[in-house]
């Protein structure tokens, strides 16, 4: 069966309280482990069902979010989660509450139990109406993000379709491209203040009602954050900024003189080469095909897994008007589907973007073994390590797709994934700020941002740029708005996917080996846990981020990226 064909239904909230409040009922009479393993089968079962439906709803919607059907759904599954989520934490105080606590941990993993325990720290009868706001107000920027229409060079275009003309061989066109792109915000400024104002003030509110002092610290619970906080993530950025942040100063003057400007400005921070960037060859329909071959060739499980995607229409690929941006990875578990979704634009980030979400898909499905909602996807930080390092898996067959071009590629792929690690942390430690401070206004959160900017990017040059110069940026990111203190995951995998990299350069069936154990294992353990199973060293340890970045920072100096 194809996507478009899945079956919807419209989750009736009723009928899933009554059946779910029924089987917890039945769990907590139990008098037997094996009695409440089989009810622990029946809820992952009926959970499955929900949460597939609330998937495909919301996949539909962002496909188009123009669509009229799928805007009422995804309404009301803003509206009716918070609910479920009720039902789901009373699940988890009965699964730790239950006298065969040890048994069941034998079966079906500690993880499970940890997500359970700290699951209860972040849900309460109390804010249920406050997270029905919360979902509604992030759908708002997810709407208005996908409602662009920008007027350039004869037509209007989406923010993923201004993407090309950022990367113009041209410098004029670059910087026009970037001045549409942020005027559009800067429209929307006073409406987008407004709203992430709301989502501060919304969110230290569940805060304080759930008895914590700040949302610092539930934003950690919610993202599952079991085996480590804030104090080693800030340890993590102190490394980024004193390791990291000088060589990327030396790979943007490589970059100046590359490209034979005489100062980098904003509008050149995608622009690689003189000669231009890779691009893809061919259109989308040759991109999959040679992504099939790609994933035919790596190993058997890849070829399988490809071939299915593609048969069945799992994936959806194309850049248009009303698709909301950004790329992402479902999990359709009724159907046992896993959904790439994606905005190609015609740029190597076509490339980027598939076999980023084709790690998470890959890894999605090898995890459905476990019939555990909770397992399909580990944590954040090691979900972006399968996808990351997909993205590096891929390089041998770059030839498909840049043909005599894929050098230059890999050299920016690699140039960028060191550049992301400042970028990365300075929204992390934005973040910080912003919920220490809930009562900040929105021009002390953009002074707070560009100070913050300065000392992880400090190449930076706006060129007068007034809603950059002001601190605007962040107004850009969709992670800040709609899943707060999901962003320096991305920072912190990438070391790891570094550490992969390596080892798949000297020896490549191991790191595969320890590549696919990683997928295999899914959420079941802890980000910790996870790493030494795959014999990854912790980014928060000593040294640990000098290491990664040293192996990648002799790579890029042995090429002569003036002759790509």
């Amino acid at each position: 069966m194809k996507f478009q064909d899945f079956p919807y239904r419209r989750p009736d909230i009723r009928v899933i309280e009554s059946e779910f409040s029924n089987l917890i009922r039945k769990f907590e009479q139990a008098t037997e482990a094996d009695e409440q393993h089989a009810l622990m089968t029946a809820i992952h079962n009926l959970r499955r069902e929900y949460e597939s439906m609330c998937s495909i709803a919301y996949v539909r919607h962002t496909m188009d979010t123009t669509d009229p059907y799928y805007r009422e759904e995804q309404d009301y599954i803003d509206e009716t989660g918070p609910l479920y989520q009720g039902l789901v934490s009373r699940y988890y105080k009965a699964l730790t509450e239950s006298k065969f606590k040890e048994e069941l941990e034998r079966r079906w993993g500690k993880q499970l139990f940890r997500i359970a325990e700290n699951a209860q720290r972040t849900f309460s009868p109390e804010i249920v109406e406050d997270l029905q706001l919360e979902n509604k107000l992030t759908s708002e920027f997810t709407r208005l993000a996908a409602s662009a229409r920008i007027p350039f060079e004869g037509e209007e275009r989406s923010l993923a379709q201004l993407a090309p003309f950022a990367q113009s061989q041209d410098r004029e066109t670059r910087k026009k491209a970037a001045e549409a792109r942020t005027a559009f915000f800067a429209e929307h400024e006073a409406e987008l203040d407004e709203l992430f104002d709301r989502l501060v003030k919304l969110r230290t509110k569940i805060a304080h009602k759930l008895g914590y002092n700040h949302f610092v610290e539930l934003g950690y619970a919610r993202m599952n954050r079991t085996d480590y906080g804030p104090a080693e993530v800030a340890k993590f950025r102190k490394q980024v900024r004193s390791t990291v942040v000088p060589i990327t100063m030396k790979l943007k003057e490589r970059q100046r003189e590359r490209i034979g400007v005489d100062r980098l400005r904003y509008y050149d921070d995608t622009f690689a080469f003189e000669s231009g960037n890779a691009n893809p060859k061919g259109d989308p329909e040759q991109i999959v095909a040679s992504a099939k071959r790609m994933y035919e060739e790596m190993s058997e499980e890849t070829g399988v897994f490809f071939r299915r995607m593609v048969d069945e229409g799992l994936m959806d690929l194309l850049s248009k008007p009303g698709k909301a941006g950004g790329g992402y990875c479902a999990m359709i578990a009724k159907q046992e589907a896993p959904f790439i979704f994606a905005n190609f634009n015609g740029t190597s980030s076509d490339i980027d973007v598939l076999t980023h979400e084709a790690g998470h898909a890959l890894q999605s499905l090898c995890s459905l073994k476990y019939n555990v909602p909770e397992y399909e996807f580990p944590t954040a930080e090691a979900c972006e390590i399968h996808s990351m390092s997909m993205e590096f898996f891929a390089w041998p067959w770059m030839e498909l797709f840049f043909g005599e071009e894929a050098e230059k590629y890999k050299f920016k792929h690699m140039s960028e994934s060191l550049l992301f690690l400042p970028t990365g942390s300075a929204f992390d430690e934005f973040q910080h700020y912003v919920y220490e401070n809930p009562e900040a206004t929105p021009e002390e959160r953009k002074r707070a941002w560009r100070d913050i900017e300065k000392i992880y990017t400090p190449y930076r040059d706006y060129e007068g740029n007034d809603f950059l110069e002001r601190g605007g940026v962040w107004l850009q990111n969709g992670h800040v708005f709609c899943i707060p203190f999901y962003y320096i995951d991305y920072a912190l995998a990438r070391v790891c996917s570094f550490q992969l990299w390596k080892r798949a350069n000297e020896q490549s069936e191991a790191a595969w080996y320890d590549y696919m154990n990683l997928c295999q294992a899914g959420g079941s353990r802890s980000f910790l846990e996870l790493l030494a199973l795959g014999h990854l060293d912790s980014p928060f340890a000593d040294g640990c981020v000098e290491g990664a970045v040293e192996e990648i920072e002799r790579w890029l100096d042995r090429i002569d990226d003036r002759q790509l």
